[in-house]
């Protein structure tokens, strides 16, 4: 396994991270994507520390808090192993400040959380979005607290945009906050706009990605084929549409770049898929999901070998996509031939 610093932080990470999200099954969303009790979890997490992974990410909104139950009850004996990350600020409960970043929020999450988990420290506490409506300077001042109180190490944020985060660390700086460390961003073969500010912005300002979903919420399995239907056994029945959208023609064109690739490597699709993420600027880890232990141990397989110059440029040409005003001049090399943008 490989060991890489989180964002601008003397803090490392495997580049390859457990999502559980698939731990607990409740609700629609979370039984479309697994639903691993204790005790499989256990067995999982059993593989995952022989393999060398030792990042573990969670949120107090999946499956209602079951994933974060499930997560501590199967980390007990070994936290000192484990670098256990979790995420707060969704909807969780009907009440008026059951939601957001308030101080009173945050500070009531944390410490459900952490007894979910069974421990009494965070190693990294990622907002899940950005609440507009709480001042940034209450959010980011209880997050300093919290860091300084012991109960948090790292903070991260996930889904902000380069605006939201670029304020938030500027008035960190300013006041002499903790900063974010780490963003938790979609990124994959069929979703690059990550690369358009957000990339830049994590390179400038020191911010590793923790990348969600590098498969592309399931569309890079290698079961996905131009002209068949979509197989029985695919999530994508119940949740392509709560997912980032991905056209069609598109997806096979890299599937079949990545089918060349699969031949030549002896790799897998969702190994080729991963294994290119990792090669990616800004990329602290990689957070690969998991239903059963075959899964796990294909994403496993992501690691340990690279592809080369040359596939690289394969899989980057036929993924690529025109990027919007006004990054598209940067892209074209019209405004500077010494662009920042890394293509």
């Amino acid at each position: 396994m490989e060991y890489r610093f989180l964002g601008n932080s003397g803090f490392k990470v495997s580049a390859l991270g457990f999502g559980a999200g698939t731990f607990g099954g409740q609700g629609p969303l979370f039984s479309a994507w697994g639903n691993t009790d204790a005790a499989q979890a256990r067995r999982m997490i059993d593989l995952s520390l022989d393999a060398g992974l030792n990042f573990f990410d969670t949120a107090d909104v999946y499956s209602d808090g079951a994933s974060e139950s499930i997560l501590g009850s199967a980390i007990q004996g070994r936290r000192d192993r484990i670098v256990l990350s979790s995420k707060t600020g969704l909807r969780l409960g009907e009440g008026p400040n059951d939601a957001g970043a308030s101080r009173f929020r945050l500070l009531k999450a944390v410490d459900a959380s952490l007894k979910r988990l069974g421990t009494d420290y965070l190693d990294l506490l990622q907002l899940h979005a950005f609440d507009a409506l709480t001042p940034v300077e209450e959010t980011l001042s209880t997050l300093d607290g919290l860091v300084r109180a012991g109960k948090v190490r790292y903070l991260g944020v996930s889904n902000f945009s380069g605006w939201q985060l670029m304020k938030s660390l500027g008035i960190a700086d300013r006041r002499g906050y903790a900063r974010y460390v780490a963003n938790q961003t979609y990124y994959s073969l069929v979703g690059r706009d990550y690369e358009w500010e957000l990339m830049p912005l994590g390179i400038d300002q020191g911010v590793g990605a923790v990348v969600w979903s590098p498969l592309g919420w399931g569309r890079l399995t290698g079961k996905l084929r131009r002209g068949q239907p979509l197989p029985a056994t695919s999530r994508l029945h119940d949740t392509a549409d709560i997912g980032p959208p991905v056209e069609q023609e598109r997806l096979f064109r890299i599937i079949e770049v990545m089918d060349g690739i699969a031949e030549e490597t002896g790799k897998s699709i969702p190994q080729i898929a991963i294994n290119w993420l990792l090669q990616r600027p800004t990329v602290s880890t990689v957070l690969i999901g998991a239903r059963n232990e075959e899964q796990l141990k294909q994403n496993l397989g992501a690691i340990g070998w690279n592809l080369d110059t040359e596939q690289m440029q394969r899989l980057d040409a036929a993924s690529l996509i025109e990027a919007p005003y006004p990054y598209y001049p940067y892209w074209r090399g019209q405004f500077s031939e010494r662009s920042p943008l890394p293509v």
